[in-house]
This record gives C-alpha cells, structure tokens and sequence, in this order.
C-alpha cells in the first residue's frame, strides 16, 4: 500500500512539483515550480521551499524555514525551526542574481539547530550537527559538531 501525500488546504503547490509517497505539508507552505522532495518528509507551518529544490526521503523541516534555489537537502536531514539559508553571497538590490545562485548542499543524516543560518556556497557533512543560532560561514566536515558566530568545531558525534 502507497502512502498519501497530505497538503493542508492552506498551502500553495506550483505546477510541475513532484512530492513523494508519505509526505505531509502543513499550514501556509509555499512548494515552488520545479521543487523535488522525497518520500515520508514532513514541512511544518510556513515553510517555503524554492523553485528546483530537491529535497531528499525522511527530510523534516520545522516551521518558518525557507530552503531557497541552490540549498539541496538529502535524505534524513532535520531542519530545526526557523533556521536560515541563503543563495546569494553579495546580494545587492541593483545587481539581481538573474538565476545565479551559490550551491549549499547538506548531506545525508545532517542536523541544524533553531535560529541557524547557513551562508550559501558551503556543505554540511555527513551527520554533522549544527548548534542552534550557530553561523556556518565555511564547509562542515563529516561527523562535526558546530556551534557559535562564526560556527566552529567543538566535538565529533557517532553515526
């Protein structure tokens, strides 16, 4: 037997999206054209994901997170509430981004904290996990535990 995909009314999905078996999207979301995302995810309340996004199986993502073109999440990442990514490293009003975007990838099994923002360009290894409020502004390693402004290295953690 195949899952459902639930979508609460509230929530907008664009043409050309594919959503996995098992899936729930929760008030006031936001799936944009193009978006991917896996199978048994679940998007809490005010969630936008962005256009061409892909979005792996068993992904979590809290309330208030926008995962912006450019972000791809993989499979088992957990994306504590309101948690901040970007896409543009020098975004200025007068020079748009006309589809330029930095890629930020968090892999398999990664964890990041409430309130944390992921400056655009870099990668979350393997499990790492990024303390809450943390400001990662270069690549996470496999396995890391970051926390601070700027995140920094404070202890490894098993698989």
């Amino acid at each position: 037997m195949v899952e459902q995909v639930y979508i609460h009314e509230s929530s907008y999905v664009d043409e050309g999206v594919t959503i996995g078996a098992g899936t729930k999207v929760w008030h006031f979301c936001h799936i944009q054209q193009g978006a991917s995302l896996g199978e048994r995810c679940s998007l809490g309340q005010n969630v936008n994901i962005g256009p061409n996004v892909r979005i792996g199986n068993n992904v979590r993502i809290q309330n208030n997170v926008s995962v912006y073109e450019g972000v791809e999440i993989e499979d088992n990442v957990f994306l504590g509430p309101s948690c901040v990514f970007t896409n543009v490293l020098m975004p200025r009003l007068d020079r748009p981004a006309n589809g330029h975007y930095e890629r930020t990838l968090v892999k398999e099994g990664a964890s990041i904290g409430a309130n944390a923002t992921i400056v655009c360009g870099h990668t979350i290894g393997c499990h790492a996990l990024v303390g809450a409020g943390a400001v990662v502004t270069k690549d996470v390693p496999d396995y890391a535990i970051v926390a601070g402004v700027p995140a920094r290295i404070i202890g490894k953690v098993e698989e």
